[in-house]
């Protein structure tokens, strides 16, 4: 079973992958595939570490250790917001992916290089792995869009349940990638 520091890794490596095929292809239509799957799987990610991680970091490094994430996850989700929005064809489409990217990165490097390992420290090797599988659980019910007008927690969780029925309904008409041009991580 994985420690809550492997299944947040292995999003991150997962959403750098989808990066990786939008930037590396100038067909509008696989961009628009991969904009849905960079999209769906940040937007369930990010709900993932304010309703899970966050808490976690809160609850045993102390109140406020999460203060910083959530400053990021918010403007991440802004710039998500935006570029979910954008048509491939838009000039400003790998502009604004690159933008957005770049601060997760930015993100990811502390959360795996600090904050994971700070947590990681603080709790059984039981308690990464009940977290690990919350965080799973956590993205099955998550949103899929970003919404980052929802309030803070713990309202956010009930509007973000109510939001995600419509985004899965959406999400029947988006265009998606074939499973077999998804990137296999190890």
């Amino acid at each position: 079973m994985s420690r809550i520091t492997d299944v947040i890794s292995a999003d991150h490596r997962e959403l750098q992958a989808y990066y990786d095929r939008l930037v590396d292809n100038d067909d509008p239509d696989e961009q628009t595939r991969f904009q849905n799957q960079l999209t769906w799987g940040l937007a369930r990610h990010i709900m993932g570490e304010e309703l899970v991680l966050f808490p976690a970091l809160d609850r045993y490094l102390g109140p406020g250790e999460a203060t910083q994430d959530r400053r990021q996850n918010q403007m991440i989700k802004e710039k998500l917001q935006v570029f979910q929005d954008l048509k491939a064809s838009d000039p400003r489409f790998v502009p604004t992916l690159t933008i957005l990217m770049d601060d997760l990165a930015s993100h990811s490097q502390a959360e795996e290089t600090k904050d994971l390992v700070k947590l990681e420290n603080a709790i059984t090797a039981e308690e990464s792995k009940r977290l690990a599988k919350s965080f799973g659980r956590t993205k099955w019910f998550a949103p899929t869009r970003a919404h980052p007008d929802l309030p803070d927690p713990p309202y956010q969780t009930v509007v973000g349940l109510m939001a995600a029925p419509k985004d899965y309904l959406q999400d029947l008409f988006r265009k998606w990638p074939d499973p077999e041009d998804l990137p296999q991580l190890d």
